[in-house]
């Protein structure tokens, strides 16, 4: 490795002002990138990853945001102080960034080709066909099945994982010394994630260039970089080589981002959140397998509360008025029980017909064959008010809480709203003290009622989409996703809080990921689906530490281990 960086960040600070107060995000970082390197920066949302990036290409909003100290060096050139002109002469040219969410960072209205071309049409002097010919080169480079598809497809024509290779292929386009990838993985499957890091590596050993990978998955980013440097609030607490990092971290805040993750070889009674390490009350209690076993004799003595049988959901298209329409079956023949108390894990790749069996299960999108029997009543043809009161007993929490929730409504009044859809206490005041009680039993506090959604992290938006359920004390619960898109940390509260949750109201969870480390935690049976069918059924640590079939051994072979 080169002694001298290619990219070297001094003592510098960025402030945010907002109504006149100057808010300091960034306070006085100091790091080197040096040629051929990967360097990982690691920290939950606020820590200042991506803030701190966006200085680097001059992408920091103008009227809100200023550097007030440091300097930025790419090649021993002075970057603080550039104009829009000369950033333009080097973004997407000498230094690119990949995007976290390709889908908002696409053009809609271009295809995924002429998005390329429109890069190398800036910065090189391509006739039209090498233009052509070097994007098709570029999308096999990035491993797009199937380039010349992709090639003049939309974006929303092809799926995430493709879209993220889309972007890609925009970033590498011009050869650039330095790569940004902000949260490339974060939203995607295990093993679409695991082929883009393994893509990522092989792209930078073949063309040289160096890597700054950002991302809030310490174990993720042990598995790409070189060098870790730890961020939290604004500040970089710990940096060093990965494994030095990964095995012995100085900085608790380090130590519970690499513990707050569900461990896979046992069966932790509660995960150590940040908040744990940094006052340092950590549980380390433990289930045992004697536990698990007495527990699940007890659950599954009982009736099921819900039985799927032979469940199918197929979709028609109809691409013309001539054409004959298209079929496509997204649940086929699904069958399984769930009994009270239990938690059933539901897990797959996108697309394996997960949201669609929920959906199919909540009444949402009726199944077009096939049974769901809830306490012994086939609930498949349900109507009006019958239907209504089903709702009360089966409810959902979704993946995103920022879109579930109404921006104009206090979160008070939406937690409320279904009490008194469905009659529950006998006046406002009495919903209101009950909202109160439940915004502090999920870890808010009662002045959070009169407050809307905005105002609110995504970690708490996800308790208050989580007291809007629980405010019905409802059944069974379907957890859509529904700590997916949360730091590490966040993750690992929420998922202590579902489980108390269940323990205190005998809650019955369909918990619905992608995250095989996350589902195996929180499960007592497991369900692995791919293309619409049960691939696999069984014990979640049976399943875990005897995959039968392949399918499951490539997603536990998917999930990030760490070093």
């Amino acid at each position: 490795m080169e002694t001298k960086p290619i990219l070297s960040i001094n003592n510098l600070s960025i402030s945010f002002s907002s109504e006149g107060i100057e808010n300091q995000v960034i306070k006085s970082i100091s790091y080197d990138l040096y040629e051929n390197e990967i360097l990982g920066i690691v920290g939950e949302s606020g820590s200042g990853k991506s803030v701190s990036s966006l200085a680097i290409l001059g992408l920091l909003p103008k009227r809100i945001s200023k550097i007030t100290e440091g300097s930025i060096l790419f090649k021993e050139q002075e970057l603080v102080g550039f104009d829009s002109k000369d950033f333009e002469k080097i973004r997407g040219n000498k230094i690119s960034m990949i995007f976290q969410e390709p889908m908002s960072s696409l053009n809609p209205s271009m295809t995924c080709g002429k998005q390329v071309q429109e890069i190398l049409k800036q910065h090189t002097s391509l006739s039209s066909s090498s233009n052509r010919e070097e994007t098709l080169s570029l999308f096999e480079k990035v491993k797009l099945p199937d380039p010349q598809r992709v090639f003049s497809s939309y974006p929303h024509e092809i799926s995430g994982g493709q879209m993220q290779r889309v972007m890609i292929a925009m970033a590498i386009a011009c050869k650039p010394d330095v790569l940004i990838a902000d949260e490339p993985t974060t939203a995607l499957d295990v093993t679409v994630q695991k082929d883009i890091i393994l893509l990522l590596k092989e792209l930078q050993q073949e063309t040289g260039m160096s890597i700054i990978f950002i991302t809030h998955d310490l174990s993720l980013v042990s598995e790409i970089a070189n060098r870790v440097l730890v961020m939290y609030k604004g500040s970089i607490v710990e940096q060093g080589q990965s494994e030095t990092i990964f095995k012995n971290p100085t900085h608790d805040y380090t130590k519970a981002l690499i513990n707050s993750r569900p461990p896979l070889h046992k069966r932790l009674k509660q995960l150590p959140t940040v908040s744990d390490y940094l006052n340092r009350v950590i549980s380390k209690e433990v289930i045992s397998k004697e536990e698990r076993i007495k527990h699940h004799k007890k659950l599954y003595s009982q009736t099921p509360l819900l039985e799927v049988i032979n469940l199918e959901k197929e979709y028609i298209s109809k691409s013309g008025w001539f054409s004959s329409p298209d079929t496509f079956k997204a649940v086929n023949q699904v069958n399984f029980k769930i009994y009270e108390g239990e938690t059933l894990g539901l897990v797959g790749e996108s697309g394996c017909g997960k949201s669609t069996l929920g959906n199919a299960i909540l009444q949402l999108d009726k199944a077009t064959a096939g049974q769901v029997l809830y306490k012994g009543t086939n609930i498949t043809d349900l109507k009006g008010k019958a239907l209504r009161n089903l709702r009360k007993d089966i409810q959902i929490i979704f993946q995103n809480p920022y879109a579930s929730l109404n921006p104009r409504i206090s979160v008070g009044n939406a937690i409320l709203e279904p009490m008194k859809v469905h009659g529950l206490f006998n006046s406002d005041n009495e919903r209101k003290e009950k909202v109160i009680e439940i915004l502090e039993r999920v870890g808010l506090l009662a002045e959070h009622y009169s407050r809307y959604p905005h105002e609110f992290s995504g970690g708490q938006r996800q308790r208050i989409g989580i007291a809007r359920t629980v405010a019905l004390n409802p059944k069974l619960i379907v957890c859509d996703e529904s700590v997916s898109a949360l730091d590490i940390s966040v993750q690992a509260q929420v998922l202590n809080l579902l489980n108390e949750l269940k323990e205190n109201f005998g809650f019955t969870y369909i918990f619905i990921s992608h995250d095989l480390a996350v589902v195996k935690y929180m499960a007592d049976q497991l369900l692995v689906m791919n293309k619409g069918e049960i691939e696999e059924i069984g014990e979640a640590d049976n399943i875990y530490a005897n995959p039968k079939k392949e399918y499951t051994k490539k997603l536990i072979n998917a999930i990030p281990k760490g070093l």
